[in-house]
């Protein structure tokens, strides 16, 4: 007997067609998931490794940023130590001044000239005394005009005050005068 075939083989090549379709696109689908999360796990590595770059940058920032600061603070104290060191300075070369000063304040007062008080405030000298006449507070100033180490005298007052026998009249002063700059004492008072 003869085999003939009832099942119509169109059906089955078309089910045949479609199992691998479907198991084509399955294929594709499963292929593209998995490209889909490689590129999305790729992706985030290097997010990550960004991140990492960005925050060690960041602690790097931080870092230079307290280094600044304390270089700042340490330039803030080296100026305030600077000035300390200059206002020393200015201190130790000024001291020998006031040596000279009263020195030549004693050579400068003629006979008949006492002084009472005497201050100095920066370059400024104030002096107050007594005198037997205006004549000697005179000559005090001319003495002072042409010293080394004082300039610019100023009369401000002169009284005269009665001695109590009213034998002698005195006269009260007070005398200001600004003491010379440094190179004109350290080039003439050198022998």
């Amino acid at each position: 007997m003869a085999r003939i075939n009832l099942l119509p083989w169109r059906q089955e090549h078309r089910a045949e067609q479609q199992k691998q379709l479907f198991s084509i696109t399955g294929l594709s689908v499963l292929l593209m998931i998995l490209i889909i999360v490689a590129i999305h796990l790729e992706i985030s590595r290097q997010v990550n490794s960004q991140d990492a770059r960005n925050s060690y940058i960041q602690n790097e920032v931080q870092q230079v940023e307290k280094q600044l600061t304390e270089i700042l603070n340490l330039e803030k104290a080296k100026g305030q130590l600077l000035a300390r060191m200059k206002i020393i300075q200015q201190l130790q070369q000024n001291r020998p001044e006031v040596v000279h000063l009263f020195d030549e304040v004693a050579r400068q007062i003629p006979e008949g000239v006492y002084l009472r008080s005497f201050q100095q405030t920066g370059k400024q000298l104030k002096l107050e005394g007594i005198a037997q006449s205006n004549a000697r507070v005179s000559a005090f100033m001319r003495n002072i005009a042409s010293s080394d180490w004082m300039t610019e005298p100023r009369l401000n007052v002169i009284q005269t005050d009665k001695n109590k026998n009213n034998t002698e009249n005195t006269r009260t002063f007070i005398l200001h005068a600004m003491q010379a700059n440094n190179v004109k004492q350290s080039n003439k008072t050198k022998p």
